[in-house]
């Protein structure tokens, strides 16, 4: 049987693990894995795969007819703090990715699409605590900039051509599976490496920089369950705003100090404090609670507990 799911940058710290829910969920045969190389041979050795540059509408014309494919997972971006060196590269790959994708849904060739923003589409003029699903967006970055306005496109698309389009706003991901892919939230990654390898941190955020975070394990399941709802339920075609806990690298310290007494933290904030500044330090998401039951599970202990249990066997292995 043809694969019916094709997800995009497969490769990445969510796409990654996106891949093997959605595999554990349809059958590997109903998955297409891809992305622009064979960076995870993990994925590309555990199912379907594609080398795809989905900025190129005629490959992705191509390998959605190949597979049949109905449902796209749009995965790849360039990220934020990645993003602020290479502005134009960014732009473009993050907007012409979407485009073509929600241009071959305009055209009946794709039934739904997740595409994911992120809380970089706030800025420094955004509420800071329980930041409302509407209100002031002024984001300070490219990547951030490329959220704000993909969004505009999917709610777009949506009204003017009916394109069952889903997005959730995520905030900072934490997983061991994967290293940092050159996100501003990924030192809350990175201090768990750095914990095991040398019990020393050198963090580039200041100490009491809070921000809103989130488990793989719940990020992957609001995905998977924004997906799976009635498109009755999808109220919001815009971008949800999706939260679970909020903390700074102080926080994270006395939680990893819980195992790792003699553990030690170094800040010196470099360009990225002030990407991390523009952002909020805590999100109200109540309508994704309401409209699609989300509820997350993992607090910052039991991040804390997965992160050096998990981290500590694959080094050791």
């Amino acid at each position: 049987m043809k694969s019916k799911i094709l997800i995009i940058g497969a490769c990445g710290q969510i796409g990654s693990e996106l891949t093997h829910k959605l595999r554990e969920i349809h059958g590997d045969d109903q998955v297409v894995a891809s992305d622009i190389s064979y960076t995870n041979l993990d994925i590309v050795n555990s199912g379907l795969f594609e080398i795809l540059d989905a900025q190129d509408p005629t490959s992705l014309k191509v390998c959605i007819e190949k597979y049949e494919i109905n449902t796209v997972y749009l995965m790849a971006a360039m990220l934020s703090a990645t993003g602020e060196k290479f502005p134009m590269k960014a732009w473009d790959l993050n907007m012409s990715t979407l485009f073509n994708v929600l241009d071959l849904a305009k055209n009946g060739q794709i039934k739904k699409i997740f595409w994911p923003s992120s809380i970089a589409v706030f800025g420094p003029t955004t509420p800071k605590t329980e930041t409302p699903q509407y209100t002031i967006m002024e984001p300070t970055t490219v990547y951030g900039i490329t959220k704000q306005v993909g969004e505009r496109w999917c709610e777009y698309y949506f009204n003017k051509y009916g394109v069952d389009v889903r997005s959730i706003r995520y905030p900072g991901i934490i997983s061991w599976k994967t290293l940092p892919g050159g996100g501003t939230t990924d030192y809350a990654v990175d201090i768990y490496h750095k914990a095991i390898a040398n019990n020393h941190y050198d963090c580039f955020l200041s100490e009491n920089t809070e921000l809103p975070m989130m488990y793989m394990e719940d990020a992957i399941k609001a995905t998977v369950q924004i997906m799976e709802a009635p498109a009755s339920s999808i109220k919001i075609r815009s971008s949800y705003n999706l939260s679970a806990i909020s903390f700074t690298p102080k926080d994270m310290v006395a939680s990893i100090k819980k195992h790792l007494k003699d553990f030690t933290i170094e800040y010196n904030p470099d360009f990225r404090q002030e990407i991390a500044d523009s952002w909020p330090s805590s999100i109200d998401d109540q309508d994704a609670r309401k409209d699609w039951n989300w509820k997350h599970q993992f607090s910052l202990d039991d991040i804390t507990d997965n992160m050096l249990t998990n981290l500590t066997a694959k080094v050791s292995s």
